[in-house]
Parts: C-alpha cells; structure tokens; sequence
C-alpha cells in the first residue's frame, strides 16, 4: 500500500515550453476541426453526463442510469423533486463539467501528479461504468478506460506526460464549442429541452443567460489552465 501511494504521489518534472505549446496547438487542433472533433466530442459527453450524474448525488437526487449514444449524445436519468437547487444544480452541472475538470487536470499537470490524474480519471470511469445503462455506453467506456489502463502501465512517462497535458488542454478548449453548438441550435429553435432551457423552466432567468454562463465559465477555465500549466 506505501508503494502504490508513492507511485500515485510521485512528481515529475515540469516539460519543456514547447511540449505545452505543442499540446495545446494539438488538442485545439482535435476541437477545431470537424472529423477529430466528431470523432472526440464523445469524451465531452463522458465528462457532461458524469457532471450530472455527480451533482445529483451530492444534491442526493435518486441515480437512475447514464446513457451514452453514437451520435454523442448523452442523458443522466434522475428521480426526485422536479424543481428546487436539487434540480438546479444538477441541470447546471453538465456544461461546466468539462472545463472545471479540464481545469483540475490542469492544477495536477502543474504540480506534475501525472500518475494521480491519470488512476482518477480511471476511477471516474470506472464509476460511470457501474451506471451505464446502455450497451454502447458500456462499451465506449471499456475502450476509453482500457486506453488509460494502458497508458499507465505501459507508456513511459514523458509520453504520460504529454497525453495529460493533450486531455488537460482539450477538456478546457472542448467545453466550449458544444456550448456554441447549442446556442446555434437555440437560434433555430432545435432545443426547447436543452439543460438551458430546462434551467429557464427551472428558473425566473432565460435560458440565454445559462448558455452565457455556462461560456464565462468555460472561457475563464481556459484563461486559468493556460496560466497554470505555462512553464514560464
């Protein structure tokens, strides 16, 4: 148990400028253009359903189930009040979930735990595993944790190092663009059940508000990352 402890503690040093620079450029590159952007955006979803699925438990609204689906989409499945914080919060928490762990992946690159982030993100998926309710779901989390697993066990650690700072990075640049798609589909009125404006029947606010919300957070988690993880 020491050993393992040591090993989750264990600090490595900071990178050299460019592997930033070059991490950055990469993730921005995989959420700027659209086939690695379709092809990675289901990560995204992973991280706003785990959002959900993670507040309504600490508003202690009763988990049902997460779904997952092939064409990105996802739905955490709640039971309880149907307004009050509870409802909320839970509601809120999809859209900010991707930059604030994006952000959290940032602060533990900074303090070099690469070991540490890389087990917790594989307890969180090990977590929504255990709620998955569909078959695609299940199978999309076995491939992104089994892709992890081995990055941990096989990879060296410069390369664990630069995969971290990718995920860091595209975490905070992939927390805004669904934000950016879903104002556009408000516009053409293609998401009267979005979490926005499910927050607006929630709420005396309009759902414009939440999707303004919801980039302030994102746009600061990035300016925040950024400053984190520059080496100078």
């Amino acid at each position: 148990m020491d050993k393992l402890l040591a090993h989750l503690i264990e600090v490595q040093p900071d990178p050299d400028p460019w592997v930033v620079a070059v991490s950055a450029l990469a993730a921005l590159v995989i959420v700027g253009f659209r086939m690695p952007w379709q092809i990675s955006r289901g990560l995204i979803t992973i991280a706003h359903e785990g959002g959900h699925a993670l507040m309504a438990l600490l508003t202690r609204r009763k988990l049902e189930g997460i779904r997952l689906h092939s064409d990105t989409s996802g739905v955490t499945l709640t039971r309880g009040r149907p307004t009050g914080p509870g409802m909320v919060l839970t509601a809120m928490a999809g859209y900010l979930a991707p930059p604030l762990l994006g952000l959290a992946a940032a602060w533990l690159t900074e303090q070099g735990r690469i070991t540490l982030l890389i087990w917790t993100v594989l307890l969180f998926l090990v977590c929504m595993l255990l709620l998955i309710r569909n078959l695609y779901g299940a199978l999309i989390l076995l491939v992104t944790g089994g892709a992890v697993f081995a990055l941990s066990m096989y990879a060296p650690a410069e390369a664990q190092q630069v995969v971290a700072m990718v995920a860091a990075w595209f975490l905070l640049f992939g927390g805004i663009r669904p934000i950016i798609e879903l104002q556009r589909k408000r516009r053409r009125r293609q998401a009267r059940d979005s979490d926005a404006d499910q927050l607006a029947r929630l709420t005396f606010l309009p759902g414009g508000f939440y999707v303004s919300f919801f980039l302030l957070v994102s746009l600061a988690s990035v300016a925040f990352g950024a400053h984190l993880m520059n080496p100078l």
